[in-house]
C-alpha cells in the first residue's frame, strides 16, 4: 500500500487528505522525501479505522494516528473541514492537495518559499523562517521542528542558534516527547544534509539535555588542538556529519546507520581515562555499551542495534589497519558493515582536518584482505550476528 492507495481509500468515502509540514515542503522544494509523511485529512478517527488495517496510536503529541507500510510510516491529522493543520511555525503551513497535487499556501508564505528554493542549503542569507514562530506552540514540538527545519533547509540567517533557543524555552510545555517522536526525529536529522544544525539548535534549547544527556556529555570532552582542531567532543561530532556523501549524486539523502553511527562512535569518550599515550583508553568499548542502552531506551530494533554497536566498538580499528595482522581482525573485516565502518572513519579523519593519507592506507589495507583473506562467496552471503554484536560467518 502507497500513498496513492491510501488517497483512494479516503477519497472512497467523500475525505480530503493533503501532505503538510515537511512532507509539502519537501516536495515544493523537490526534495527527497524522509521515511515519515505527515498527512492532514477531514476524515475522523473512525473512519481511519474502518479504511485501514494496522493502524496504530502513537500519542496526541504526535499524531492522531498511524499508518506503518514496507518502507515508511504515515501520520495522521484528523481536522474539521476547512481547519488547517496547526503549525509551530508559518513555513510547516504549507499544504498540498494529493489528489490534485495543487499547494495552498493559507499563511502567505510564498516568498519566503521562493527564497529557500532559489538559495542552497549552505548559504546563511535565506528567509528568516523563525520570525513566524506560534506564541501558543508547544516548546517541545516546535523545538523539533525548528531543529528539522534548519536540517533540510537552513534560514538561521544572521541571529545566533543561542538566541533563537533561547526564544523556545519561552513557549509552554505539555510533555515530554516519546521515544517514537524521538525515533523519528533523530533519523529525519540525520538522512538530511546538515543535521549538525539542528542539534545545535536543540543543544541552544535545551533539548538534547532533557533528553539526551549521553550525547550532552560530549560537550566536556577536551580534545588537543593539534588533533581535533576543530574543537571539543560535542563540536567534533558535528563536524563529521559534512563530510558525509549522500546515497546518491541526485539526491542528497544520507546513510542513516553511518549517520548514526557517527553521532555515538566517541560518547564514551567522557567515561574513559587516560592511559599512558592513550586520552581516552577504553572509549570505544566503552561507547558501544552506552550506544546500545541509549538506543535501547529509545526503542530502535534490536539489528540496528547491533549494527551501531559494531561501528562503534570498532571505529578505531580502521586507522591501525595497514599494520596490524589482518587474520586476527577476520570477524571485523568480514562483516558486510566494514565498508560502512570505513566510511566512517574516512568522516572522522576528514572533520579533524588531518588530511585523508591514513584512511587511503587503509583502504589499501581492507583492498589486500578481500584479495587474501575474505570467506567463500558461498559464506559471504550468509551472515550472522554474534553475541557481541559482530557480524561473523560460518566456518
Amino acid at each position: 500500500m502507497g500513498i496513492g492507495t491510501i488517497c483512494k481509500a479516503l477519497d472512497a468515502g467523500g475525505y480530503a487528505l493533503k501532505f503538510w509540514g515537511v512532507s509539502a515542503l519537501d516536495r515544493y522544494l523537490t526534495l527527497p522525501p524522509l521515511p515519515y509523511g505527515w498527512l492532514a485529512t477531514n476524515a475522523d478517527i473512525v473512519a481511519l479505522v474502518r479504511a485501514f488495517e494496522g493502524l496504530r496510536f502513537p500519542g496526541p503529541a504526535l499524531a492522531d494516528a498511524a499508518l506503518d507500510l514496507e518502507e515508511s510510516c504515515w501520520y495522521f491529522r484528523c481536522l474539521e473541514p476547512e481547519e488547517a493543520p496547526r503549525a509551530s511555525y508559518r513555513l510547516l503551513s504549507l499544504t498540498q492537495d494529493i489528489k490534485t497535487r495543487r499547494f495552498q499556501d493559507p499563511l502567505g508564505i510564498y516568498p519566503c518559499l521562493r527564497e529557500l528554493a532559489e538559495r542552497p542549503l549552505g548559504r546563511d542569507k535565506a528567509p528568516p523562517w523563525w520570525e513566524g514562530l506560534n506564541p501558543e506552540a508547544d516548546y517541545y514540538q516546535a523545538a523539533l521542528e525548528g531543529a528539522l527545519i534548519l536540517a533540510r533547509y537552513g534560514g538561521e540567517g544572521a541571529v545566533p542558534l543561542s538566541s533563537l533557543g533561547l526564544s523556545l524555552t519561552a513557549l509552554p510545555r505539555t510533555g515530554s516527547p516519546n521515544p517514537e517522536w524521538q525515533r523519528l526525529l533523530l533519523k529525519s536529522l540525520l538522512v538530511s544534509k546538515r543535521p549538525d544544525r539542528g542539534f545545535k539548535l536543540l543543544k541552544a534549547a535545551g533539548l538534547v539535555e532533557a533528553l539526551w544527556p549521553e550525547l550532552l556529555r560530549l560537550d566536556e570532552v577536551d580534545h588537543s588542538k593539534e588533533c581535533h582542531p576543530e574543537g571539543n567532543g560535542w563540536n567534533h561530532t558535528l563536524e563529521t556529519f559534512r563530510y558525509r556523501k549522500p546515497l546518491s549524486p541526485k539526491e542528497p539523502r544520507y546513510d542513516f546507520r553511518l549517520s548514526l553511527g557517527l553521532l555515538l562512535h566517541d560518547v564514551g569518550k567522557p567515561l574513559s581515562a587516560a592511559r599512558g599515550k592513550h586520552p581516552f583508553a577504553s572509549h570505544a568499548e566503552l561507547g558501544a555499551e552506552l550506544a546500545s542502552r541509549f538506543l535501547t531506551r529509545l526503542g530502535f530494533d534490536e539489528a540496528l542495534i547491533n549494527d551501531i554497536r559494531y561501528l562503534v566498538r570498532n571505529h578505531m580499528l580502521p586507522a591501525a589497519l595497514p599494520r596490524v595482522p589482518l587474520h586476527k581482525h577476520r570477524d571485523i573485516l568480514a562483516s558486510p558493515l566494514f565498508p560502512t565502518l570505513l566510511e566512517l572513519y574516512r568522516c572522522d579523519e576528514a572533520s579533524s582536518f588531518k588530511g585523508l593519507e591514513g584512511y587511503y592506507r587503509s583502504a589499501a589495507a581492507y583492498q589486500g584482505y578481500l584479495k587474501k583473506c575474505r570467506p567463500p562467496a558461498a559464506l559471504r552471503s550468509v551472515p550472522y550476528i554474534n553475541g557481541k554484536g559482530n557480524h561473523r560467518y560460518p566456518g
